[in-house]
């Protein structure tokens, strides 16, 4: 495919051929599909070591993996609420599943536009199975708390009986800013999910990594919703290449992330926030609505094969809208002078009638 793209999963590196090619680099010949010499395994094994948990367990999706999660923790408490931000991935992307499927309540801590604090998680007087930070908090920019906030928070929520755990989807991406290893950063956590496909830019997947009897439960779970899935190993390989090519690039793009962002807000015509990006995610408002700038990056798309977005992002403003910058191989093609000359050729499009 002809083009370039400043979105991260365009489909530019992601054709079949091309992944496929990838996956065969990384594998010996004598490689079983399952057993404990199969890509799922040897994932698992690696996963956990990293996040320095007894154990990792494959998912098909990240949302079956929180959802069961979430589950084992409300079961073993007999409680059947959790706490986490307005916006977090469960309640927005996932059509509210852990109600609707496990019959559990969400608690929305804090105000939907900045970090959930522990004020705001002490201000919920239920009993809570859970708490669930996702980190970084990816629908308000990529923002982190600082880390002995963040630490403070989930031993206040320990001590009312709850459990914590992380949504880690963009755990290498976090890691940007915290400048520990993953097991530092996993540790105060009971249980940990990470994406196979976000930063790690795998085909699809997530692991789920906690103790071990947490995982024997979970695992009834992943099999009574269909997730027990044998020849799971193109999932599981796929992930594997992200984990030896990507993570020791995480701060590049970071830094990339950083100089794109001050480019934006030097230039003027729209605004990049946070500014400067904690993370290689950071958004970009612009001043225009949501449909010209849909019809205009559209038209990028099918004129030259440019992807300036994956999706744009409303605003109570019906004048404004924004979209979000993942800085990976992708972004990391363009200079930030470039990137500023995609948002004016984008908002230019925008104004044509």
């Amino acid at each position: 495919m002809s083009g370039r793209s400043l979105f991260l999963h365009a489909p530019h590196r992601r054709m079949p051929h091309a992944v496929l090619r990838r996956m065969l680099d990384h594998v010996d010949p004598d490689t079983p599909p399952d057993g404990e010499r199969g890509p799922v395994a040897q994932l698992e094994r690696r996963l956990a070591d990293l996040l320095g948990k007894e154990a990792a367990l494959f998912f098909p999706s990240g949302t079956m993996a929180q959802q069961t999660v979430l589950r084992v923790h409300a079961e073993r408490r007999g409680r059947w609420s959790f706490a986490a931000h307005p916006q977090c991935h469960l309640d927005v992307w996932e059509e509210r599943g852990y109600a609707v499927v496990h019959g559990l309540r969400m608690h929305a801590a804090g105000d939907r536009h900045r970090l959930m604090t522990g004020a705001d998680l002490a201000a919920i007087g239920a009993p809570l199975a859970a708490v669930v930070w996702e980190l970084p908090q990816r629908d308000i920019g990529g923002l982190l708390p600082e880390w002995d906030d963040l630490t403070a928070q989930v031993a206040a929520v320990r001590e009312r009986g709850a459990a914590a755990h992380l949504d880690g989807a963009r755990i290498w991406e976090a890691q940007t800013y915290y400048k520990r290893p993953l097991d530092e950063i996993a540790a105060p956590f009971d249980s940990v999910y990470v994406s196979l496909y976000k930063g790690l830019q795998g085909v699809r997947g997530a692991v789920l990594a906690a103790d071990a009897e947490t995982l024997a439960e979970a695992a009834v779970w992943r099999q009574r919703l269909g997730g027990g899935i044998r020849d799971a190993w193109p999932l599981a390989l796929a992930a594997l290449v992200g984990l030896d090519e990507l993570p020791d690039r995480m701060p590049a793009f970071r830094d990339h992330a950083i100089a794109i962002a001050r480019a934006i807000n030097a230039d003027g015509a729209a605004l990049a926030l946070p500014d400067p990006p904690q993370t290689p995610i950071f958004h970009v408002h612009l001043p225009a609505s949501q449909a010209d700038v849909d019809r205009a990056g559209a038209e990028m798309v099918a004129e030259r094969g440019m992807y300036v977005f994956g999706r744009t992002r409303s605003s109570p403003d019906p004048t404004r809208c924004g979209f979000e910058v993942s800085v990976g191989d992708n972004a990391m093609d363009f200079t930030p002078d470039e990137v500023v000359a995609l948002i004016h050729e984008l908002l230019e499009r925008a104004a044509r009638p």
